[in-house]
This record gives C-alpha cells, sequence and structure tokens, in this order.
C-alpha cells in the first residue's frame, strides 16, 4: 500500500534519473536515503521551494529548511564536488545535479518534441482601463498564424 507521501512529487520520475540519484547519494551518505529525504528531493526536483514542500506535507517551513541544510544539501554539495560552496539558493541543488547530468535528455528536449508545428504569433494590446474598483483591464488581439499540413503525405494515399 502506497504511503501519501510516496505520491507526492512524483512528477520527478519523468524528468530526472531517480534510480541512479538515490543509489549515488546512498554511497556518498554512506547508507540509503531515508523516505523524507527521497520525498524532499523530489519536491526541489519538481521546483518546489522549501516551503512549499513544508506546506504540502503540513509540516514546519523551518523545519524543513533546517533537515535540507543538515542532510541533502550536504550530500548534494559532496556529489557534485561543491564542498566549498554555500547554497545560497534551493535552487541551487536542482542546477547542480542538472549540470551533473542526472536530468533526463528526455525531459529538456520534451517540449521542444510536443510543439514541432512553428507558429506566428502577434499581439497588439488595444486598450488598457483601470475602472472604479481599481481593477485593470486589457484588451488584447492575438493572432495565430499556423501552417496546414503539408499536401505531400496525401499525394501518397491517392496513388
Amino acid at each position: 500500500m502506497m504511503k501519501q507521501t510516496d505520491q507526492l512529487f512524483v512528477q520527478a520520475e519523468n524528468q530526472w534519473d531517480l534510480e541512479n540519484l538515490y543509489k549515488d547519494l546512498a554511497s556518498t551518505k554512506g547508507k540509503n536515503l531515508t523516505p523524507i529525504e527521497k520525498l524532499h528531493l523530489r519536491g526541489l526536483l519538481c521546483g518546489y521551494s522549501p516551503a512549499e514542500i513544508a506546506e504540502k506535507r503540513k509540516k514546519s517551513a523551518r523545519g524543513v529548511e533546517v533537515d535540507l541544510c543538515k542532510t541533502l544539501y550536504q550530500y548534494v554539495k559532496t556529489l557534485v564536488d561543491r564542498d566549498n560552496e554555500k547554497v545560497e539558493n534551493w535552487r541551487n541543488i536542482c542546477e547542480w545535479l542538472e549540470e551533473a547530468g542526472y536530468k533526463c535528455q528526455q525531459a529538456a528536449t520534451q517540449s521542444q518534441l510536443s510543439n514541432p508545428i512553428p507558429v506566428d504569433a502577434k499581439v497588439h494590446i488595444e486598450n488598457i482601463n483601470i475602472d472604479e474598483n481599481n481593477q485593470i483591464e486589457i484588451g488584447l488581439n492575438i493572432r495565430l498564424a499556423v501552417p496546414l499540413p503539408s499536401d505531400s503525405s496525401n499525394k501518397d494515399s491517392t496513388r
């Protein structure tokens, strides 16, 4: 039976080589990562800040930050040979791990592959109004030019 925490941040599995990352971090740590360490790591890799991870877990933001500083940040720094560097921001962890090759190539190029059709987009702001309730209303004219599929595939099917 899956625990609720096992279901958090699962999208990292499609973007990162978690199997090798867990193994390499365990080697650095000297023993396997705990389930909470894995959960926090997946949260960071999904782009969640320590405060957002804490919120999703219904835990103290400060507690999660302290935990990360004492555990995962240290393991990652050692793994990527940045022991002497300070983690200025939690995003450093993702950047360093991506540079070390733990991010899946498929995830890096997926956005390019998912939209192979070139689109010419033009946006024209027609008006901007502020109403009596101090709400901003912006009128836009958006034009998208999308090419039709080529006729070459249809020619082959009519022969």
